[in-house]
């Protein structure tokens, strides 16, 4: 039976998924928007640490407001309404919510509501993807122990990718690479809030009328979140990642089966089997006609003659031998897509992507030169970039995982380019995330021991 056939049946026997949600700012809202269309879900309550602005983003997307008259959450859920407050714990504790979305994007806060969730045998879709960054496959395994289901969100394009690997190896295709598309210049690696916006070719007042956040946007196009998204898909899928860096070859569509291929046979892999990014922007700043900037892609290989036959008989859009053919998503709809989550996790008990290994990590990178004293400011900020390294690599060095890496002081300095570890900050061990990680660092020896 089809997911919305189940959800149909769910509506008619009056037995929604029941669902709380964790932050309802733009990803949030998005996903709200979709829920009064689709049956058999019922929304119990937002938590927000703005529950005023949660309303008015519910009131954006067209919600009606009789729909959030309740006073409580046992109201809500006898109402069929839906509670708005800033009590996360009370949400994640109800007995009846089957589901918490976590789309609070902060990946401090989003382990401890994680780990909150799973104490109370509630299912997990996580949007908040930084925290899977740097200690998803912990996050998976303790879901496995508590009896319930962790996953990543689909719409984000870690899922989709997920989702594309997952295809190609159920028909029996090796994957040979698979990633998503960005703009990228090497030089943006260095960009600040203040820059962002002119190699977004905005302007700052257009950029402030559309009520974007600079630094969110920054963590796109200084390579930290492509470097973020990358590290979720090889810690669920075992794909490999380079061992130093995302390359961001330029192509068009019709050029990734040309580019994902091994160095060897004229492309820009390493070896078969990893992730990789694919630029829309060639090296001189040109765009690249019908690029995949915002979308997802797998490339494949045939394995036999017959294959690559079959390849050519339907036409399909190849690599030069015949052999490397590229699927693709040219776009992803990020919050409009969530649904699907909540959907396979409830009614089928599966993840749309889930990290079982330690295979990459996300490196916190001096954007400048770093000095004593100085404070980190995260992800798309002014002092640090991600970068995307095998996580034997980043075990054998230390190395300071970028979500972690807030409101944190430099203990030493550190040139631009060089990636920090811990002996390098004044890190706060008393966080449910920091000790997570370090957790993880001891159970998930595989990624280290071979060096993947």
């Amino acid at each position: 039976m089809s997911l919305y056939a189940k959800l149909q049946k769910r509506a008619a026997d009056n037995d929604p998924i029941r669902v709380g949600l964790i932050g309802a700012g733009k990803f949030g809202a998005m996903y709200l928007a979709q829920i009064p269309r689709t049956p058999g879900v019922h929304l119990v309550g937002i938590a927000d640490l703005s529950p005023s602005a949660a309303r008015a983003n519910l009131a954006r997307v067209g919600w009606d407001e009789a729909r959030l008259d309740a006073a409580s959450l046992p109201d809500a859920l006898r109402r069929g309404t839906t509670w708005i407050g800033d009590d996360w714990r009370a949400l994640v504790a109800m007995d009846d919510i089957d589901i918490i979305v976590e789309c609070t994007g902060n990946p401090i806060a989003a382990v401890e509501h994680c780990l909150a969730a799973f104490d109370h045998g509630k299912h997990v879709v996580n949007v908040t993807v930084e925290a899977d960054a740097f200690c998803g496959p912990l996050l998976g395994r303790k879901a496995q122990e508590a009896g319930v289901v962790y996953s990543l969100a689909f719409g984000d394009q870690p899922a989709l990718i997920c989702d594309l690997v997952d295809w190609a190896r159920t028909c029996g295709f090796p994957v040979v690479a698979a990633g998503r598309g960005h703009k990228w210049l090497p030089h943006y690696a260095q960009s600040t809030p203040e820059t962002v916006w002119g190699y977004y070719g905005l302007t700052p007042e257009q950029a402030a009328r559309g009520g974007l956040n600079p630094k969110m946007f920054n963590s796109f196009l200084d390579g930290s979140k492509p470097s973020i998204e990358s590290s979720a898909v090889a810690n669920a899928t075992g794909l490999g990642v380079p061992s130093n860096g995302l390359s961001y070859p330029p192509a068009s569509i019709e050029d990734i089966p040309y580019v994902t291929r091994p160095v060897s046979e004229g492309g820009v892999l390493e070896r078969k089997g990893m992730v990789e990014v694919v630029s829309s922007l060639e090296p001189d700043g040109r765009r690249i006609p019908y690029d995949i900037r915002m979308g997802v892609w797998v490339t494949v290989e045939a394995e036999t003659d017959y294959i690559k036959n079959c390849f050519e008989e339907y036409n399909a859009h190849t690599d030069p031998s015949g052999r490397y053919f590229t699927l693709y998503k040219r776009w992803h709809l990020i919050g409009l897509e969530v649904g699907m989550s909540v959907a396979s996790v409830a009614l089928r008990g599966e993840p749309t992507g889930v990290a079982t290994a330690w295979h990459a990590d996300v490196v916190a990178t001096a954007k400048r030169d770093l000095k004593p004293g100085e404070m980190l400011d995260g992800e798309g900020g002014y002092t640090v970039w991600g970068k995307l390294l095998p996580a034997g690599k980043s075990a054998a060095m230390g190395g300071v995982p970028l979500g972690l890496a807030h409101n944190v002081k430099m203990l030493r300095p550190v040139k631009a380019g060089q990636s920090l570890c811990w002996d390098d900050v004044a890190m706060d061990t008393a966080t449910p995330a920091y000790k997570i990680r370090r957790e993880m660092e001891s159970l998930f020896a595989q990624g280290r021991s071979t060096g993947l």
